[in-house]
């Protein structure tokens, strides 16, 4: 029910605490939590280990300028120069965005980790908050690389999660502090946006992380907490089946709900199945705000990784470097 975020490379006793809570149904880390690779396995065991209940790991790891773990993982090429490299040999773009999703999975899950928020399947057309992370700005290329991507991540046995819906590309605005709004009629974002995500969902993909962007002619409220885009839309009309998670409630274009309690609520009774609390100090107020609700945890147990080869085994995989050497001689040259 919430994914919550810990302040440091080490977990508190709070947040120990925390852990034991029934509605946590697990943990996004970030830069704040990385300090090498062998303490996020120690940190990843440590949170495991605080309670008996499986919980979910994630973390935003898309390669570019959002890669939250960097020394002693591969630098991988954000998502838009497979894009270019579409544009002059759309096979070989296609086997390098399976090959990014592998390498990037792989290594997120040897790591301790089940999941990464990726791939971004937003359309790029300068948005402030996605940029280079977009993989093109047309949609039918995207719509073909996603399907890629989240071939990959499956081959790496990691679930797919695409984001942000029902897309973020188009509006300027950064969500993270200011309102957006995308003016465009329905028919309009279905023919456009919308084509990646039936993409991702006929591919597969397992999650989707929705968008807090206000599209005044399908729902008055951001696509967050609108019980019109998640169940009406995304599960009736193109029968998404997987998990929603809410973006992090602490951005700024969710605070048209109201405090730390409206947002949970808003995003829950829209049909959001997890709400992310990335800022540990809303932590307390949001596991508050859950009390009293029918759990709903069971609901990620198919995302949570198994069988994972650790950092040994993988680093001995002749394909781990294979792959790592093949993205950057291709992509290098690309970006």
């Amino acid at each position: 029910m919430l994914l919550i975020g810990v302040a440091g490379t080490e977990l508190t006793a709070q947040e120990r605490g925390w852990l034991q809570h029934d509605a946590v149904a697990g943990v996004v880390l970030f830069k704040r939590n990385f300090a090498s690779r062998a303490q996020v396995v120690e940190l990843t065991s440590a949170i495991r280990a605080a309670t008996t209940r499986p919980l979910l790991l994630a973390v935003d790891q898309e390669g570019g300028r959002v890669q939250r773990f960097r020394e002693g993982y591969s630098d991988l090429p954000p998502l838009d120069v497979l894009g270019k490299l579409h544009a002059t040999d759309p096979a070989a773009a296609l086997a390098l965005a399976e090959q990014h999703a592998w390498l990037m999975a792989s290594e997120i899950r040897a790591s301790g980790i089940d999941l990464s928020f990726a791939p971004v399947v937003d359309v790029g057309h300068g948005n402030l908050a996605i940029g280079n992370r977009a993989f093109a700005e047309d949609p039918q290329v995207v719509a073909a690389l996603t399907a890629a991507y989240v071939r990959g991540m499956h081959a790496a046995g990691m679930a797919a999660t695409l984001k942000h819906f029902p897309g973020h590309g188009t509006v300027r605005e950064d969500t993270h502090v200011d309102t957006a709004i995308d003016p465009r009629p329905l028919h309009e974002i279905e023919a456009h946006d919308l084509l990646p995500f039936r993409a991702g969902i006929d591919a597969g993909a397992d999650a989707v992380m929705m968008a807090h962007v206000i599209y005044p002619q399908v729902a008055p409220e951001p696509a967050g907490y609108s019980p019109r885009w998640i169940n009406q839309i995304l599960r009736e009309q193109m029968g998404f089946r997987g998990v929603v998670f809410s973006d992090d409630i602490g951005m700024a274009a969710s605070f048209a709900a109201g405090g730390v309690k409206g947002r949970v609520d808003a995003h829950l009774d829209a049909g959001c199945d997890v709400v992310l609390v990335c800022h540990p100090e809303l932590v307390e107020e949001s596991l508050q705000a859950v009390s009293g609700r029918s759990l709903n945890t069971a609901a990620l147990l198919g995302l949570i990784a198994h069988g994972a080869l650790a950092w040994g085994g993988l680093l001995a995989d002749a394909r781990h470097g294979d792959t790592r050497n093949r993205l950057l001689e291709t992509l290098g040259r690309t970006a």
